[in-house]
């Protein structure tokens, strides 16, 4: 478990989604940071400590593959999780990105998002 508040940026287009991750990691203890689109994240990535980056990878706009590098750009060690529901995109080029920590297809269960988080921050703690 990890014990301090993570501040997790999380980005999401489907408005009926996002609410639901948002609200699952906050019951586990995190705050979190949402937004719609990829763009919207980067003042906040430029302002603030993330702990972890959780992204859509298919968005209009900047698609979650560019929001993580241009995340890991500023801060190289911050963890990312991808979310998809296109079967199509190849998880071995995602997981083989830097920083890339899990992957998960959609439909995933809320608490296995909430403990692919946990396993993530505890991992990154130790270090």
């Amino acid at each position: 478990m990890v014990f301090s508040m993570s501040r997790i940026l999380l980005a999401e287009d489907d408005d009926h989604l996002r609410p639901f991750l948002a609200r699952a990691l906050e019951n586990a203890g995190h705050e979190v940071i949402a937004f719609r689109n990829a763009e919207d994240t980067l003042p906040v990535l430029e302002a603030g400590q993330i702990d972890l980056l959780i992204s859509d990878i298919v968005m209009p706009g900047m698609n979650g593959m560019e929001l993580a590098r241009r995340a890991r750009a500023r801060r190289l060690s911050l963890p990312v999780v991808f979310i998809t529901g296109f079967a199509a995109v190849s998880m071995e080029q995602l997981e083989t990105m830097d920083g890339v920590k899990r992957v998960l297809s959609k439909p995933f269960h809320l608490n296995t998002l909430v403990e692919t988080v946990e396993e993530i921050l505890e991992k990154k703690a130790a270090c």
